[in-house]
């Protein structure tokens, strides 16, 4: 199992609004590293969801359901998207700033490069951020 986070402004595309809607294909990613990153997905995944924007914090955890197909927003281009379903929200967002603040996060893309929209996560990462959220895997 591999193991992601994707962001969203809130503004956009919100947890709220996702975990009513139960599922979504996460369509609109234009760059070329994230295209990557999300034909790497495999169902079952679990996956991060991040507010960008002003909140800034890990609000959820969701998992692929589908594999990489065309994005059906791409006007051109060869893009691609993924189905996700909602799983849970944490318990405990976990904000950016504590996010830096870990040693053991350091190195997570989110920190490394932060305009970009899906990055991995490895292993270590992922079980840390579910402890600082308070939640236990699914």
């Amino acid at each position: 199992m591999n193991y992601w986070l994707v962001k969203s402004e809130p503004g956009a595309y919100s947890w709220s609004q996702f975990l009513r809607e139960g599922a979504t294909a996460w369509t609109g990613v234009r760059n070329f590293q994230a295209r990557i990153n999300l034909r790497a997905m495999k169902k079952g995944d679990l996956v991060f969801y991040y507010h960008s924007g002003g909140e800034k914090q890990i609000v959820g955890l969701a998992r692929v359901t589908g594999e990489a197909r065309p994005d059906p927003t791409a006007d051109e281009g060869d893009w691609s998207c993924v189905d996700l379903e909602a799983v849970k929200p944490l318990p405990k967002p976990v904000p950016l700033k504590q996010i830096k603040s870990e040693p053991a996060l350091a190195q997570m893309k989110l920190v490394r490069q932060s305009r970009l929209s899906v990055t991995p996560l490895t292993p270590l990462e992922f079980a840390r951020l579910l402890e600082l959220g308070e939640t236990k895997n699914c």
